[in-house]
């Protein structure tokens, strides 16, 4: 059975830092990322992690600040999240996916991911 496991989140105050952890078993991914939603709003991409050749992809709002990277495991990425912000504030989801795509920053969209996890709440207090 596939199943993505993540810890990590809780509240912190602006400024200060979280890791998010995320392992998947069942199988072996092409890529995982992570997405977050904050209430009333669209889930939105977050960062990207692309096994082959060990790419990765942060969202403009993000760069600089959180950095997604392979944990020692072939199936587990960190997100490690630094200077957060309130308007960081929402529910991260862990996403992995089973395709290859050559183009790397197709990786960005959540269509091409096969499972999610159940999402670990993340709230910045100002």
């Amino acid at each position: 059975q596939v199943e993505l496991l993540e810890s990590g989140g809780g509240l912190v105050q602006a400024g200060g830092s979280l890791r998010l952890s995320c392992a998947a078993s069942g199988r072996t991914f092409n890529a995982m990322a992570w997405f977050r939603q904050a209430p009333g709003k669209e889930r939105e991409f977050v960062a990207a992690f692309k096994r082959s050749g060990g790419i990765t992809y942060h969202a403009d709002s993000v760069k600089g600040r959180f950095t997604i990277s392979r944990d020692d495991g072939e199936n587990a990425v960190n997100l490690q999240m630094n200077s957060l912000r309130p308007e960081d504030t929402a529910n991260y989801f862990c996403a992995a996916s089973t395709r290859y795509y050559y183009l790397s920053s197709r990786y960005t969209g959540a269509d091409v991911y096969d499972v999610w996890g159940q999402g670990t709440q993340v709230t910045v207090s100002s």
